[in-house]
C-alpha cells in the first residue's frame, strides 16, 4: 500500500486500527513513534546492485492505556513528515515489535489496516541455480531398475 492510499483512507475512519495477519490486534493505545523513509542499498547474490526505498511507520505499545491515536492526528504526522523529509509516494513498510522487531507490508480490509507478513526471497534466482519450480513426478512413473538397486546379496553394501 502506498502512502497516498493511507492518506485517502484516514479521513474516512473513526479509529485507526492495525491487525496482524493472524488476527491479533495491535493494542489500541499504540503510538506511531516514527514516520520516515528507509533506503536500502545492496548487492544481490547475482552481483546486481539494488536500491530500495519505502516509507516506514513504526508502531509502539507504550502501555499508555489512555492514549488513542485518531485518524486526523496520524494524517497530521504524515503531512509533517512529507513536508520536513520530502517523502515521496512510496510503498509503506510497518515496523512492530512482538518477539522481535517485525517488518510488515500494509493492506486495508475496509475497516482495519492489516500488517502483512513479509518474507525473504532470492532476487537473482537465475544466478543461484535454484530451480524456479520443483519438478513433479508421479510415483507410478518411477521404474524399478534392478541393476541399479542395492539388494541384500548384491555386494553393494
Amino acid at each position: 500500500m502506498k502512502l497516498s492510499e493511507v492518506k485517502q483512507i484516514l479521513p474516512t475512519l473513526d479509529n485507526v486500527e492495525f491487525q496482524l495477519e493472524n488476527g491479533t490486534f495491535v493494542p489500541e493505545h499504540f503510538h506511531v513513534t516514527e514516520v520516515g523513509v528507509v533506503t536500502k542499498n545492496f548487492i544481490d547474490c547475482g552481483g546486481v546492485i539494488r536500491n530500495e526505498k519505502a516509507v516506514n511507520f513504526q508502531l509502539w505499545d507504550a502501555n499508555d492505556f489512555e492514549h488513542r491515536l485518531k485518524p486526523n492526528k496520524l494524517l497530521n504526522i504524515i503531512q509533517l513528515s512529507e513536508d520536513k523529509l520530502n517523502i515521496e509516494d512510496l510503498e509503506i513498510e510497518v515496523e512492530y515489535q512482538s518477539n522481535t522487531i517485525g517488518k510488515y507490508d500494509l493492506e486495508f480490509n475496509g475497516k482495519t489496516f492489516i500488517l502483512k507478513n513479509k518474507t525473504t526471497a532470492c532476487l537473482a534466482q537465475d544466478a543461484c541455480g535454484i530451480p524456479t519450480e520443483k519438478q513433479k513426478i508421479n510415483l507410478t512413473q518411477l521404474t524399478n531398475d534392478s541393476a541399479s538397486c542395492c539388494t541384500p546379496n548384491s555386494g553393494c553394501c
